[in-house]
């Protein structure tokens, strides 16, 4: 055996890398061919060295014929094989397929809680296509009593719409329909006849007023939990009104969405996701309303106009009101049980009364819409509302042709203005990033916490919310958390968790159940914290 093909194979059981055999393999032969030659070559070019592989075909190639041993392989090839089978002995040594039996494999999709339809795009029917021409073009002179801009020769369409940027105008739906006729969950007809049933059992237990700051149990920011199975989508769109039924044992919520879905979530339902959704209105829920003194009427109001009434013991959705404005706020009195509070077009305020079913009481309260009502805990007969006129006016209804009692000014629109439940304080949101915490006996003393509220047009705004006591308020975040503001220290602290993925915009706190809120974000989702 000649001495490179020694210095070869002691390479190899040395286990050197391929690329250093190869090259101390080419110098030891070139090596050996100037000592027979006798002569010494000096800079040798490095493009003249081609590598291991190459030398091998030169040499086993001659007249065109590839040199093979006994067993039918080449030199490379069985050396190739050779190197595959210390791999295979070195991988067996470490255990490598134990290892890999012991990794935990991938745990499987679970598909998130709620709404899973898709609404159905329907082919708008667009009439012929109307060219608008000017009157210089069609030969006519200027005429200043017709001149509308680009209206000139556009259909006249309904005012309403979905958004600023939408033209279709939007379809109403006079008198009533049953439940089973907007039920757009992919259920059967037995869940939402059980979910029917499951309302009326729950409201022959409950209480017909909501607790007060008296009857709450202790209770610390900290404790607010959010666990993976307390995250559901109940509605298609952004939700812009949520609240809870005052269930004693049981969380039950419901939102009112943006393409007119009412959605409800019962929590603690164990055989299914516990999710309902109905599509009563035709443009955005401005407001629910779980009547107090009968828990199976839930009233709604929407921008199409219309105030309807989800009746669960009957099984239907009546048509209590119906206006060419946009209603942006609805609201009731635990001790009033036969008037219906909202606010109408541009600050009108009207009361609807059951028994005559129809207006009892109508003014004109603020020169631009009303965002919210509310009405104090402690003195039912003191009513605030919110304007996007930059105010939040205190009312006395029993004289509220009068001056108001209490003004607090914002440099902006005020998106809503809650009293506490002690009725000590009144919380309003507004858009110029405050908050501002009235207090005192005519709630003169006015303090302005910074809070950045520009959400964009893309999601709802923000509007703090009071919880059990005097505390505390909640309110969403841009940075996808739940900001907490103290009301003594005037700080703010947040609460996050790795299951809420979307900014939360709107909040609600039960009524009957301390330490528990939900809040809801631009996709549908409802977010629940629990302290259990």
């Amino acid at each position: 055996m000649g001495v490179v093909k020694r210095r070869r194979l002691h390479n190899i059981e040395e286990k050197k890398p391929r690329k250093a055999i190869k090259s101390s393999v080419k110098k030891e032969e070139e090596e050996e061919e100037e000592r027979k030659d006798g002569v010494v070559k000096k800079d040798k070019p490095r493009k003249a060295i081609k590598g291991y592989v190459k030398k091998e075909e030169d040499e086993t190639k001659k007249d065109g014929v590839v040199k093979k041993d006994e067993e039918g392989m080449t030199e490379y090839e069985r050396r190739r094989l050779e190197n595959i089978e210390k791999n295979q002995l070195m991988l067996a040594s470490l255990n490598v397929q134990s290892l890999l039996s012991s990794v935990p494999t991938k745990h499987p999709r679970v598909d998130p809680k709620g709404y899973k339809k898709t609404p159905e795009r329907k082919q708008s029917k667009q009439g012929p296509v109307v060219l608008r021409r000017s009157l210089r073009a069609r030969g006519f002179p200027p005429d200043a009593s017709s001149a509308n801009g680009l209206h000139d020769d556009e259909p006249c369409i309904n005012h309403l719409s979905l958004s600023s940027s939408t033209s279709v105008p939007i379809r109403k739906i006079l008198g009533s329909f049953t439940m089973e006729e907007v039920y757009e969950t992919k259920k059967d007809d037995a869940s939402n006849k059980h979910f029917i049933d499951t309302i009326i059992n729950l409201s022959d237990k409950s209480p017909l007023s909501r607790i007060g700051a008296k009857n709450i149990e202790a209770f610390e920011v900290g404790q607010l939990r959010l666990r993976a199975e307390n995250v559901a989508r109940l509605v298609p769109g952004r939700i812009f009104s949520l609240a809870f039924f005052p269930f004693c044992e049981r969380s039950v919520v419901v939102a009112g969405g943006k393409f007119g879905h009412v959605g409800i979530w019962d929590t603690d339902q164990k055989e299914e996701d516990g999710v309902h959704s109905y599509c009563p209105h035709s443009a955005p829920v401005s407001g629910v309303v779980v009547w107090p003194f009968h828990l199976t009427k839930i009233f709604t109001s929407s921008y199409d106009g219309f105030i309807r009434l989800m009746n669960v013991e009957e099984g239907k959705f009546d048509m209590v009101y119906n206006c060419n404005d946009e209603i942006f706020a609805l609201s009731a009195r635990t001790c009033d049980s036969n008037s219906l509070y909202f606010a109408e077009g541009q600050g009108e305020f009207k009361v609807w009364d059951e028994r005559t079913k129809g207006i009892s009481t109508s003014y004109s309260l603020h020169s631009q819409r009303i965002n919210s009502i509310d009405f104090n805990p402690e003195n039912n007969n003191m009513m605030c509302t919110s304007s996007s006129d930059g105010k939040a006016c205190i009312w006395d209804l029993r004289c509220i042709r009068n001056d108001p009692l209490q003004i607090v000014k914002h440099q902006r629109a005020i998106h809503s203005a809650f009293f506490s439940p002690s009725g000590k304080y009144l919380a309003t949101t507004s858009f110029d990033n405050k908050v501002g915490l009235s207090s005192g006996v005519d709630f003169s003393d006015v303090s302005m916490i910074h809070h950045c509220n520009e959400t964009g047009r893309w999601l709802s705004s923000f509007r703090a919310i009071w919880g059990w006591d005097d505390s505390y308020l909640f309110m969403g975040s841009m940075k996808r958390t739940v900001d907490v503001i103290s009301v003594e220290k005037k700080t703010i602290t947040s609460l996050d968790s790795t299951y809420m993925t979307a900014i939360p915009c709107r909040f609600a706190s039960h009524p009957c159940i301390t330490g528990t809120l939900a809040g809801a974000t631009g996709g549908g989702q409802v977010y629940m914290w629990t302290t259990t």
